[in-house]
């Protein structure tokens, strides 16, 4: 017969949850952004290529993020714009493919984590960047029978700390919020 200390360290061993790693889904996770136009609107977009993985750790709230987001994919609602905004004069995307968001799982409660912390790569250049999580559920996938998770981010940047200065002396402001729609399926 086994002691009731034992059998409650086996249950609690069993209970507690390893980090799983997801793979972002593309087809579900949109990087969007709004910039200042002259201070007289926001242009909105959003980055229709990504990919990427997620650590989690669903009992401690630990984890981490790598995302890649294709620049070539930027979508303004509008062809002008996205060809200027891939172009020599802004992101060079011959130069510089793409932007990355690398950063760690922080704030946890009740394990899940209230932000991530971590840098953001563009235009050859990285800042730290945060990203407060608003909201970030996890269940058993409905196709795939695996578990997925999806979550609700956002933060800001200012561009001219990447080198994006383009407009400043025309009155455009350099900030720009930052929200990601994310959904990832735990890998096979």
């Amino acid at each position: 017969m086994k002691s009731p200390l034992l059998a409650c360290a086996l249950l609690a061993a069993a209970v507690q949850a390893a980090p799983v790693t997801y793979d972002i889904d593309p087809t579900h996770t949109y990087p969007s952004f709004e910039a200042d136009h002259m201070g007289m609107s926001y242009w909105r977009g959003k980055l229709n290529q990504n990919a990427g993985t997620i650590v989690y750790d669903k009992v401690t709230g630990a984890g981490s993020v790598d995302v890649t987001m294709d620049l070539a994919s930027i979508d303004f609602g509008l062809e002008a714009m996205n060809a200027w905004a891939k172009g020599k004069d802004f992101f060079n995307i011959e130069k510089y493919p793409s932007a990355t968001f690398k950063g760690r799982f922080d704030g946890a409660t009740a394990g899940v984590p209230t932000q991530v912390v971590g840098v953001l790569t563009l235009n050859g250049k990285t800042r730290p960047m945060t990203l407060t999580i608003h909201q970030l559920k996890c269940m058993p996938h409905p196709m795939f029978k695996r578990d997925f998770c999806g979550a609700d981010a956002s933060g800001s940047f200012n561009r001219e700390a990447f080198g994006l200065g383009a407009g400043k002396d025309w009155g455009f402001k350099m900030d720009v919020n930052l929200r990601i729609q994310v959904e990832a399926v735990a890998k096979e």
